[in-house]
């Protein structure tokens, strides 16, 4: 059974268990408010041990997330994603998501997701944005869970990941 906790500093040290590798032949594209399918091989390689500091450090520094939530396997961290409460005066942002490739589509996402939905509904945000990569299961996932492509992407967030489809969603 899987768990979901917010995570303290000392907990981010988990985070090296998550295997994040995944490949796929194609990705989405938005033209003019359009989710279009195209051709393009994509990769994202296993993280190792030095990778993974390196990531959390990049998003402190870029994404600004208020806390990372993890989701557990036991004892091993499966999961993770990073909530920011006010990425604008009414607006959240899930900052970061994800999900070991063993526990993929097993709704691991899906609960830590629900939880981002719930702190951010507390914290009184309007809306949640997410910049997602453009991958067709992970488009697929966020639309799934109520985002949408937003013409008015954030512009800092756009400028740091032009390619990514910048999605919105209000909190249920």
């Amino acid at each position: 059974m899987i768990k979901i906790k917010r995570l303290d500093e000392s907990d981010l040290a988990g985070v090296t268990s998550i295997d994040v590798s995944e490949s796929g032949e194609e990705r989405y594209q938005l033209v003019d408010g359009e989710l279009n399918v195209v051709q393009q091989p994509w990769q994202r390689p296993f993280w190792d041990t030095d990778a993974w500091p390196q990531r959390l450090q990049s998003w402190a520094q870029k994404l600004k997330p208020d806390c990372y939530l993890g989701a557990y396997d036991g004892e091993r961290m499966v999961g993770i994603a990073g909530l920011r409460y006010r990425l604008t005066p009414t607006m959240a942002q899930l900052t970061s998501l994800y999900i070991d490739v063993h526990y993929r589509r097993q709704g691991v996402a899906h609960q830590l997701v629900a939880e981002v939905f719930r702190l951010s509904r507390e914290s009184e945000a309007q809306a949640i944005y997410v910049s997602s990569k453009p991958s067709i299961p992970a488009v697929g996932f966020y639309t799934r869970q109520g985002f949408r492509p937003t013409l008015e992407p954030h512009p800092v967030l756009f400028e740091l990941q032009p390619l990514d489809i910048h999605m919105i969603k209000a909190p249920a």
